[in-house]
C-alpha cells in the first residue's frame, strides 16, 4: 500500500489548514457473523453510492512450489457461473444495476469489489454469498480461461521488459520466503494446471471464516449488518489451517544478476531487505523507511527526481518504493533507467550515493516537514475515494494488522524523527542485504513496449 502520492496537486497543499478537520474519523462499525466472517462498515454520506469488497486471506505468498498461480486462476473462474447463475451472470447482474465490478489478487489476498448505488447493493450480497461456497468450476470453461491466464502472463510479464527483470530479481532475492514466485504464477505451473487443483484451493480457503467483508459509502450500518446476516450468515465454515513460517534467512553478502530480454534501453533494479510492520524490531522502524522513501521518493522536489533525473540528468527516470504493509518482509527498491551518455553502472552509484547522504546527516527540519506535509495533503485526497477508504481496510485485516493503523498513519509519520530516518539507513541499507539486477537490452520488435512492473495481477478484465 502506498500513502504518498508521487504527483501532488498544488490544491492538496493549498488545503492544508483544513487538512485536520478533514481527517476526523467517520463512524465505523465492526461486526462478526457467528460463522466467523468479519464485517466492517465504514459511512460516508458525500454521494448516494456504496462500495462494497469481499477480501480472501489467500494470494500467491500462500501457494507451494507446483500451483504457483492458481489463486490468481481461480479468481478469474469466480466468474464463470455457480449452481444458481451462469458463465459471466454475475457481471451482467451488476451491470444491469447500474454498478460496476472486478477483482484483483496480490501476494497476501484475494478481493472482489462492486460500486453500486446505496439502495442496490443487496444484489452484490447476494452474488458475493453464493460464489462463495457453490462456485460450479467446470472443467471445460477451465480450459478456455486458463489459455486466457497464461496469455496475459506473456502480455504482462514475458514481454515487459521491466516487469521480466522484476520476476527475475524477486526469484533471486528471496531464497525461502514465497514472494520469490510472481502473482501469475510460473508459466510451467499454469501449463500443469488441472481442474481438481481449483477445486482443493476454492474448498480450502474460500469460506466465510476466511473473509473478510468491507463496506464503506452512503450506508446504514444497521442495515447492512442486518443484509450480510441474510446472505452470509447461513453459510457454513470451513477448517482453515494455519500457514507454516517460511522466513526469509539473513542475506548473507551482496547478490546480483544480469537479465537479458528484448529491450529499447537498459534497466537498474535494486533492493535492500526490509522489515515491515508485523515483524519489525522495533515499531517505529517501518514508519521511519516510510518516511526515507518518501525523502528520496515523494514528488517532483524530492531527492532522486531532484538531483538525478532533473539536476545531473544522469537518469531518464528513477524511483524509489517501500511499504510497511504487507504480511511477510519485503524490500526498499530503487529503480531506473540511465540518461543517454551514462551507464548502469553510474546510475547504481549515483543511487547509493542518495542513499549514503541519508547514513551521514540526518534529515533537515525543512525537509521531513515538506514530506510531512504531502502525507497529509494524500490523506486528504483519500478520502475523496471510497473505494480505496475500503481497500485501505481490506489489506489491512486480511494481513493480520488492524484497519485504524490507516487513520493513525499521518500521525505515526508526525512521530518520526530525522535520527530514526538515519537510524534505519544505517541498519538495514547496507551492501549484505542489497540485491542487484541490471536488465541488458536486446534486439527487439519495435511493437514491443517495457511498462513498470505489475504487483498485483488484477480482474478478468485485465485490470
Amino acid at each position: 500500500m502506498r500513502l504518498i502520492l508521487r504527483h501532488l496537486p498544488l490544491l492538496a497543499l493549498l488545503a492544508l489548514p483544513l487538512a485536520v478537520q478533514a481527517l476526523e474519523t467517520p463512524p465505523v462499525r465492526e461486526h462478526k457473523l457467528a460463522n466467523g466472517m468479519k464485517l466492517i462498515v465504514k459511512e460516508d454520506r458525500r454521494a448516494p453510492i456504496a462500495v462494497t469488497q469481499v477480501w480472501y486471506r489467500v494470494g500467491s505468498s500462500y501457494e507451494p512450489n507446483g500451483i504457483t498461480g492458481i489463486s490468481h486462476a481461480l479468481e478469474h473462474m469466480m466468474f464463470k457461473g455457480t449452481e444458481k447463475y451462469g458463465p459471466n451472470q454475475f457481471s451482467e447482474l451488476i451491470a444491469e444495476q447500474g454498478g460496476s465490478e472486478n477483482a484483483f489478487t496480490g501476494r497476501d489476498y484475494t478481493a472482489y469489489f462492486q460500486t453500486l448505488a446505496s439502495d442496490r447493493l443487496e444484489i452484490a450480497f447476494e452474488l458475493e454469498a453464493d460464489r462463495m461456497r457453490n462456485l460450479t468450476l467446470d472443467k471445460d470453461e477451465f480450459a478456455k480461461e486458463i489459455k486466457v491466464v497464461q496469455e496475459e502472463r506473456r502480455l504482462r510479464t514475458e514481454d515487459k521488459p521491466k516487469a521480466f527483470t522484476f520476476e527475475k530479481f524477486s526469484a533471486t532475492a528471496f531464497r525461502v520466503s514465497p514472494y520469490r514466485n510472481p502473482v501469475i504464477g510460473w508459466m510451467s505451473d499454469l501449463e500443469a494446471m488441472q481442474i481438481d487443483n481449483l477445486r482443493d484451493w476454492y474448498q480450502r480457503w474460500y469460506a466465510p471464516n476466511n473473509a473478510i467483508l468491507v463496506v464503506v459509502g452512503d450506508v446504514d450500518p444497521d442495515q447492512i449488518i442486518a443484509m450480510a446476516e441474510k446472505h452470509f450468515g447461513p453459510l457454513q465454515p470451513s477448517e482453515v489451517t494455519p500457514l507454516k513460517p517460511q522466513l526469509e534467512p539473513a542475506q548473507a553478502g551482496e547478490m546480483r544478476l544480469k537479465v537479458k530480454a528484448p529491450a529499447k534501453e537498459p534497466y537498474l533494479l535494486m533492493g535492500f531487505k526490509t522489515p515491515v510492520l508485523s515483524q519489525a524490531e522495533e515499531e517505529w522502524e517501518p514508519y521511519a523507511l516510510e518516511m526515507l522513501q518518501a525523502v528520496l521518493d515523494g514528488g517532483s522536489s524530492a531527492r532522486i527526481q531532484k538531483e538525478l533525473v532533473r539536476g545531473r540528468e544522469i537518469a531518464v527516470s528513477a524511483s524509489a518504493d517501500y511499504s510497511a504493509f504487507s504480511r511477510l518482509p519485503e524490500m526498499l527498491s530503487l529503480d531506473g533507467i540511465p540518461a543517454k551518455g551514462h551507464s548502469i553502472a553510474e546510475l547504481e552509484q549515483a543511487l547509493l550515493a542518495e542513499v549514503e547522504k541519508l547514513k551521514q546527516a540526518p534529515i533537515s527540519a525543512r525537509e521531513m516537514e515538506r514530506v510531512r506535509n504531502q502525507l497529509l495533503a494524500a490523506k486528504v485526497y483519500e478520502r475523496d475515494s471510497v473505494f480505496y477508504q475500503a481497500m485501505q481496510i481490506g489489506m489491512l485485516e486480511t494481513i493480520g494488522l488492524d484497519w485504524r493503523l490507516a487513520e493513525n498513519y499521518v500521525e505515526r509519520m508526525r512521530q518520526v524523527t530525522p535520527e530514526q530516518v538515519q537510524a534505519v539507513a544505517r541498519k538495514y541499507l547496507v551492501a549484505d542485504n542489497l540485491t542487484v539486477a541490471e536488465l541488458e537490452p536486446q534486439p527487439m520488435d519495435e511493437k514491443k513496449q517495457g511498462f513498470a512492473r505489475p504487483l498485483i495481477s488484477g480482474g478478468r478484465h485485465g485490470g
